[in-house]
């Protein structure tokens, strides 16, 4: 059974392992403009700003080692409400000389790359009316690649940098995964999400409802990646809020048919592994 869209489908909080917390937190506090709502010598969770629900947590460990060439996370993708908001963080990076990778043009969305201190992958984009978005017969929504519009963004900017907007959220998550079948195997016939953009034998999208991609999955650092150690630098998990606890019974359900072994945490969520090694929690 396929998940049904629901504003509460989301990814609720991506996890990420980090060598150096107070570096990290000076970033995404800083330059990124999260809300720092706890911290000690080895954990710091953000929120948006207006916000007291957690998004991203960093959490320290001794000893790490990096994870580039492994599976695990590629980007963590932060939704902001409007264009307004785009271009208000735009101008702040380009004042303060922010590093960034580019910007494109999604067709359904406007996005800005760029990475943390860490390596880590990070997209802040807003979503264009649905209207504007190319949704095929079959419901797959196009995704195309195209230079932003970086003026009309700025024009629409404010000026009035604040931090992150209120509202703002993790709206997807991209993963570096090793098999794309078994990537679609687990996420769509296990977890019930649909398959939105298939870009055949190098990259996957996959949604719950009308949009266009809550998971995007990819293979360009090749095959045989190996999945992420304990001990590795980067993605610690990401968690997936469900609309309702008949809809994490149906998953488990599923997970059980499948023989994939999950754990039920201490707060009644599901932990599993995907075939690449990387770990969920589903609210």
């Amino acid at each position: 059974m396929p998940l049904q869209a629901n504003e509460q489908t989301m990814i609720k909080r991506v996890s990420l392992k980090v060598n150096n917390l107070v570096k990290m937190i000076e970033f995404y506090s800083k330059t990124i403009g999260l809300r720092l709502i706890k911290q000690n010598q080895t954990l710091a969770l953000f929120s948006a700003q207006g916000s007291d629900q957690v998004i991203l947590q960093l959490k320290k460990i001794n000893d790490g080692t990096s994870s580039l060439a492994k599976t695990g996370l590629y980007h963590t993708a932060f939704l902001l409400p409007t264009r307004k908001d785009l271009g208000t963080i735009l101008l702040w990076f380009l004042k303060n000389k922010v590093s960034l990778i580019g910007a494109a043009d999604h067709g359904y969305s406007e996005a800005i790359y760029l990475n943390d201190p860490e390596q880590n992958g990070i997209e802040i984009y807003r979503d264009k009316p649905i209207s504007k978005w190319d949704i095929l017969s079959n419901e797959h929504i196009k995704g195309v690649t195209e230079p932003m519009d970086a003026q009309a963004v700025l024009a629409s900017a404010d000026g009035q940098w604040q931090g992150i907007s209120p509202g703002s959220k993790i709206g997807h998550i991209h993963l570096k995964v090793n098999s794309l079948t078994e990537t679609e195997s687990f996420y769509n016939g296990i977890l019930g999400f649909d398959l939105k953009d298939d870009f055949g034998r190098h990259a996957k999208f996959f949604a719950a409802g009308l949009y266009h991609h809550h998971i995007g999955t990819n293979n360009w650092s090749g095959n045989q990646l190996a999945p992420m150690a304990s001990n590795d630098l980067g993605l610690d998990y990401f968690s997936i809020q469900l609309p309702d606890g008949i809809t994490r019974k149906q998953v488990q359900k599923r997970l059980g048919a499948r023989k994939e072994p999950f754990e039920i945490g201490k707060q009644g969520e599901l932990i599993v592994t995907d075939p690449s090694g990387i770990t969920l929690r589903l609210n």
